[in-house]
């Protein structure tokens, strides 16, 4: 038998695991500078300005905003706001797929199966009202969807962020590796929690971007 020929299928889906995962990883890094500056932008709008209120985010936020200032007037501060959202959807589509490459390599059973595919089915939730968010606004005047698709994100992102909770320590309780993994996936909750107050609400995706990217890629390298 040519054994060249029946490894073909797997070495081609651990690249394509590998493919996923250097892209996810990527995307988590740059999710990182788009925080901050969808942030800043959701700071210069109408409904966002209040937020500067609270003295943890003013605090950052006003050097930051002096900072970058090129990068945040160049259009009209809706406009920045909503273009800088639309980037959030390549974030949430890798970790999501990178996560679905984790959960294939992991074949969990029971309870632990069961938390899996209410995470993954809130996460692709999640990418569908993050394009219905951004991706449907083009200009500064708001088309009416922005609140709307919001409302229908909010219970996704709820039940992905606490589903994630769940399942990174159920990880940890059964000695997943790699442990950083499942360490920051289980940081959703508290991520939700600390991150809200110093930054905008696709802030919060950050522990699950890194998570699930290192994740993939471990699970590529054990094809």
């Amino acid at each position: 038998m040519d054994t060249s020929t029946s490894l073909t299928p797997t070495r081609t889906r651990s690249d394509r695991d590998a493919l996923v995962g250097r892209l996810a990883w990527i995307t988590a890094l740059a999710a990182v500078p788009l925080a901050v500056l969808h942030a800043l932008a959701r700071y210069r709008t109408a409904d966002g300005s209040s937020d500067l209120e609270v003295a943890t985010t003013r605090f950052w936020a006003e050097p930051a905003d002096d900072l970058l200032s090129p990068l945040l007037t160049w259009g009209d501060p809706d406009l920045v706001y909503v273009t800088y959202g639309k980037l959030w959807l390549p974030v949430f589509v890798l970790f999501t797929v990178a996560a679905v490459v984790a959960y294939r390599a992991r074949r969990p059973h029971g309870f632990e199966k069961g938390v899996w595919l209410v995470v993954l089915v809130a996460y692709v939730g999640c990418c569908f009202a993050a394009m219905g968010e951004y991706w449907t606004q083009w200009t500064g005047e708001t088309n009416g969807l922005l609140d709307a698709v919001f409302v229908v994100l909010v219970p996704f992102l709820l039940v992905a962020m606490l589903g994630s909770t769940v399942l990174g320590v159920t990880l940890l309780v059964k000695g997943y590796r790699p442990r950083l993994a499942a360490v920051l996936v289980a940081c959703a909750v508290p991520g939700l929690l600390v991150l809200t107050e110093f930054m905008s609400l696709g802030s919060i995706v950050l522990p699950l971007a890194f998570g699930w990217a290192i994740a993939a890629r471990r699970a590529a390298a054990e094809v």
